[in-house]
């Protein structure tokens, strides 16, 4: 499916897209290259979860995280053009939801493997993909974190971008490359294979959106990839502490 019609200049929505980025993700990715040129990969244990041990700061953290996800279906909507013109269309929950289960199986076998492989070699490190154990709001605050984290990458890095990108000129190609390159660099603080992965994960669904122009199949894969994470690490960091410590 081609992309929407551009709702503004090219000029405004470049402006635009600094903006989101720089509001967003853009910050991560920075910081993520810092990490990864400063400290070592072997054996280095990082977080994917917010850390922070009071519920409260748990819950403000994934209210304001939520904040350029908000701005972006604002603009959609101010412009005329509406959340559905970046995929965020409430029209089919049912299918979406299901896609999104079947993104999740294929993307989830891989992404073990990747992850397995990348420590193995050395070449990422430990990740806690939980908030802090031992509290009676650990798993939601697990689904709270890893809701907000499929809505701020999926909405932004994958429907809003792609279509951004490709309003301004970029082709459909460009847009998901530059989509995808985005995405393994905010993970690059993992180490190389969290880039690899997640760079080959931002390909695939890149392709996938551009085709099929709906982003929530990708928000439920995305939370269900998260919370599965976190909930494998609790099951399993004792039977495999190579993987986990």
């Amino acid at each position: 499916m081609p992309a929407p019609r551009a709702p503004a200049d090219r000029r405004t929505l470049g402006e635009e897209i600094v903006a989101v980025l720089a509001l967003s993700l853009f910050a991560s990715a920075v910081y993520a290259v810092l990490s990864l040129v400063e400290a070592p990969l072997r054996g280095v244990t990082v977080a994917a979860a917010n850390q922070d041990p009071r519920i409260v700061r748990q819950v403000l953290a994934v209210v304001f995280g939520l904040a350029p996800v908000y701005l972006v279906w604002h603009m959609t909507r101010r412009t005329g053009e509406g959340p559905g013109g970046i995929g965020l269309a409430l029209d089919r929950p049912r299918r979406d939801a299901a896609e999104g289960a079947v993104l999740f199986a294929i993307v989830g076998i891989v992404g073990i493997g990747v992850y397995v492989a990348a420590v193995t070699l050395g070449v990422n490190r430990f990740v806690v993909p939980l908030p802090p154990e031992g509290h009676w709001w650990t798993i939601p605050a697990l689904l709270l974190n890893a809701a907000e984290a499929a809505l701020v990458e999926e909405v932004i890095v994958l429907g809003y971008l792609v279509t951004r990108l490709e309003q301004v000129g970029a082709s459909s190609r460009g847009a998901v490359i530059a989509s995808a390159l985005l995405r393994g660099t905010y993970h690059l603080y993992q180490g190389w294979g969290g880039f690899a992965g997640n760079l080959v994960m931002g390909l695939f669904f890149g392709a996938l959106f551009v085709r099929r122009r709906r982003t929530w199949p990708f928000v439920v894969a995305h939370f269900l990839l998260d919370v599965a994470a976190g909930i494998a690490y609790l099951l399993l960091r004792d039977r495999f502490p190579s993987l986990f410590s």
